[in-house]
């Protein structure tokens, strides 16, 4: 698909997305089609369009019998991806601190400061994984994993005080590796996600969202089969 009618598809998918960030459709609820095309005053095509390439991030899920639902990852998934992002994020601020021109980190810097002084979020981990010169760290960190990392830490991000929290631990990465410490930025990224990790499983558990009926039966049987 080309032209005019991908770049509708990119837009609706663009406006789903930010739904789910938002919680407007919340983790595990349902997709769906009609009212989206509604909404964004389109046709069913681009929707069911946008809603396939969401499927192909992992944010969507849809099984036989069942409609369209929003990933609903367990506690046990979350950890699991938040360890992975950890282990990646701390090889991907390390190497950047290293290969980074002077003229990009300030760059970096200044971009930072602007977007904070004007209440925006600049997304400092793209950022940086941008910057590793790791192509394999790029892949995963800028593509694979990126929307469903997005989407993941804008719920952790949702706890109470972190998100201040976590603009101060941005902070101090980046002054980290302006200094060229590469050892410390990889400590204070890898802290960064492990308190990130802890906020989003502390909300998982006391704030679940609804669990499809073909996952909470998958979940009954993994319980009484133990």
């Amino acid at each position: 698909m080309t032209g005019p009618q991908r770049t509708l598809v990119d837009t609706v998918f663009d406006g789903i997305f930010q739904l789910l960030v938002s919680g407007e459709i919340p983790l595990g609820g349902v997709v769906n089609e009609v009212a989206l095309a509604e909404r964004f005053k389109v046709s069913r095509g681009p929707v069911r369009e946008a809603v396939k390439a969401l499927q192909g991030r992992g944010l969507i899920v849809k099984e036989p019998y069942f409609k369209a639902r929003v990933v609903d990852l367990d506690v046990e998934d979350m950890i699991e991806i938040f360890q992975l992002r950890e282990s990646v994020e701390g090889m991907s601020v390390k190497l950047a601190t290293k290969v980074m021109s002077d003229e990009a980190m300030d760059a970096l810097l200044q971009d930072f400061e602007m977007a904070r002084g004007n209440g925006r979020v600049l997304d400092l981990h793209v950022r940086i994984a941008e910057e590793s010169g790791n192509r394999r760290i790029q892949s995963l960190l800028c593509d694979e994993l990126y929307y469903l990392l997005r989407l993941y830490r804008a719920r952790s991000g949702s706890t109470p005080g972190r998100h201040d929290n976590a603009s101060a631990e941005h902070w101090q990465i980046l002054r980290a590796m302006r200094l060229r410490d590469a050892d410390l930025a990889e400590s204070l990224m890898r802290t960064h996600i492990s308190r990130a990790t802890e906020a989003l499983q502390r909300l998982l558990v006391t704030d679940p969202s609804p669990v499809p009926p073909s996952r909470r039966d998958g979940r009954r049987r993994k319980e009484e089969e133990s």
